[in-house]
């Protein structure tokens, strides 16, 4: 695909006014009071993965609803020091699969702990472990129009509960410095850590790779292509929802969440990404902490373009940078 979006020059600088309901802290410190209602219920197993350099552990613990969510932690074997933690969430349709399919991590030395996404795990990769067990009114297939006649109903205040919960979750393993927290994840993770890092103050870093779900209506506007094009397709038929679509999605938007950052972070962006429009992830960046910024605690982040790529952006030229960004950073 060719570059189809805005000029980067203007990319650089564009920050465009997102949709942000009155109700918008409210209606988040509303939602992870009554998730915090559920006792955590963390349970820790160890797991013989056949990996002589890394111990496993499967991970269960109560996200949104008290639902249980499962998660693999991995940490270098043999290691009893208390580490930072990188906290991961996974891509569009994928599960946690195997632990031996995420090593990066522990094998630089730190622990890791990969949340599986609740209901999702049937597109790619080896599986996911979690069902999610609310249901949801008339949607297209796929999450991004499951319960989108309310904030309350949508399927990403769930999975964005638990990805707050799977940090909650982090912090109280043994072997883990609580206070040296880091998210990853490419995608619909980028998403995810966005609400995160918005909803959870004290987070060190955030390393958004290509991320998914921000600046919703710009997105459906200028992309044809899958996920986005749930919506369209959604609206395409309730024609007379377009209004109370947009109005949630709204209250789930990652440039509204992005404001809200304190973390370091770095992200990542393809500038021939034909799902996460490039365009939407500046709108993202450029927007990230500007509340901290406005109270003078700015904090420090930085943007990678790939000019030629599509949706795989970095991938692994993108990881080496964030090993040694986040090493930088400790």
């Amino acid at each position: 695909m060719a570059m189809y979006d805005l000029p980067v020059e203007e990319m650089r600088s564009y920050r465009p006014e997102v949709a942000e309901p009155a109700d918008f802290d409210e209606f988040w410190s509303s939602t992870l009071a009554q998730t915090r209602e559920h006792d955590l219920n963390l349970r820790v197993e160890r797991v013989d993965a056949a990996l002589r350099l890394v111990d496993v552990h499967d991970v269960t613990f109560a996200g949104f609803g008290g639902h249980p969510i499962r998660a693999w932690l991995t940490r270098p074997a043999g290691v009893t020091e208390d580490l930072p933690i990188i906290v991961e969430f996974q891509g569009y349709g994928g599960g946690r699969g195997f632990a031996h399919e995420r090593l990066g991590w522990p094998n630089a030395g730190y622990a890791h702990l990969l949340m599986d996404s609740r209901g999702q795990g049937g597109n790619w990769g080896s599986g996911g472990d979690t069902p999610d067990p609310v249901g949801s009114g008339p949607h297209t297939p796929g999450v991004m129009t499951m319960g989108i006649e309310s904030p309350h109903d949508h399927y990403y205040r769930r999975l964005f509960t638990d990805g707050v919960r799977a940090v909650e979750a982090a912090r109280t393993l043994p072997g883990v410095d609580g206070t040296r927290v880091g998210l990853a994840g490419g995608s619909q993770a980028g998403g995810i850590q966005l609400a995160v890092a918005g909803l959870v103050p004290d987070i060190l870093a955030a390393m958004p790779d290509v991320p998914f779900l921000c600046h919703y209506r710009r997105a459906v506007e200028i992309t044809d292509d899958f996920p986005y094009g749930e919506i369209t397709r959604y609206l395409s038929v309730h024609r007379q929802m377009v209004d109370t679509a947009f109005r949630t999605l709204s209250y789930l938007d990652g440039v509204n969440f992005a404001r809200r950052a304190r973390a370091a972070a770095l992200f990542s962006v393809a500038l021939m990404d034909p799902i996460c429009p490039p365009s939407t992830v500046y709108a993202a960046f450029n927007h990230y902490g500007e509340l901290a910024a406005a109270q003078g605690q700015a904090p420090a982040k930085d943007i990678v373009e790939y000019p030629f790529n599509q949706h795989e952006g970095g991938s692994a030229h993108q990881f080496e940078r964030q090993l040694r960004w986040f090493a930088d950073l400790l």
